[in-house]
């Protein structure tokens, strides 16, 4: 008796499929993680309760710079990376011009990011990291601004319950908010080294 012909297209056709949607989805994951909705974006004021009291770029001083970025205490990995190069980059500047720098980073999960909970997470980084807790009123209208966007994703499965898919990109902002150079996501620091060597005068 002929041995049967094994059909294995069904299961090739299935793999293909998987492949697909892994590209699919980490295509988004890029378009939230590493790209802002707006690359002109307008930028603005920033007043939000921080973990160092009612905050405002405003009090920044007259040749100041922020480094703002928008994240989440429970990010597994773009966040405190980014803050690390936040704080690598800080080191490589002089002793000036680190002190015209502020670094920020606004929560894009204000129902878990409480701000005890961002004090404990930012004073990972350094006693100069600030971190921004506003309601979802402010994060949503400070965020579209910023041409900030994010996105929850639910995981019933995780002890987290969710996760939130969000734009990556630091802003150097003035007092007044005005945006003087958006930097992309890397995880190392020297773009941001450049735009702020660049900013500040080096």
């Amino acid at each position: 008796m002929a041995a049967k012909t094994i059909n294995r297209k069904p299961l090739w056709l299935g793999l293909a499929l998987l492949l697909a949607l892994l590209m699919v989805s980490a295509i988004g994951i890029y378009q939230f993680a590493f790209q802002a909705s707006n690359d002109d974006a307008i930028g603005g004021p920033i007043e939000m309760p921080s973990t160092q009291g009612a905050f405002s770029l405003s009090q920044l001083g007259e040749d100041d710079i922020a480094i703002v970025s928008f994240g989440y205490t429970y990010c597994p990995d773009v966040c405190p990376m980014n803050q690390a190069v936040k704080r690598q980059a800080l080191t490589q500047l002089s002793d000036a011009q680190r002190e015209r720098v502020v670094p920020l980073m606004v929560t894009v999960d204000p129902e878990r990011d409480t701000l005890p909970r961002m004090t404990e997470y930012m004073q990972f980084f350094g006693d100069e990291f600030i971190g921004l807790v506003g309601n979802q009123a402010q994060l949503e209208e400070v965020a579209a601004r910023y041409g900030v966007i994010w996105r929850r994703v639910e995981a019933p499965d995780s002890a987290m319950a969710y996760t939130i898919d969000h734009s990556a990109s630091l802003f150097l902002v003035n007092r007044d908010g005005d945006v003087l150079q958006r930097v992309l996501y890397s995880p190392a620091p020297h773009g941001l080294v450049s735009a702020l060597e660049n900013a500040l005068g080096s």
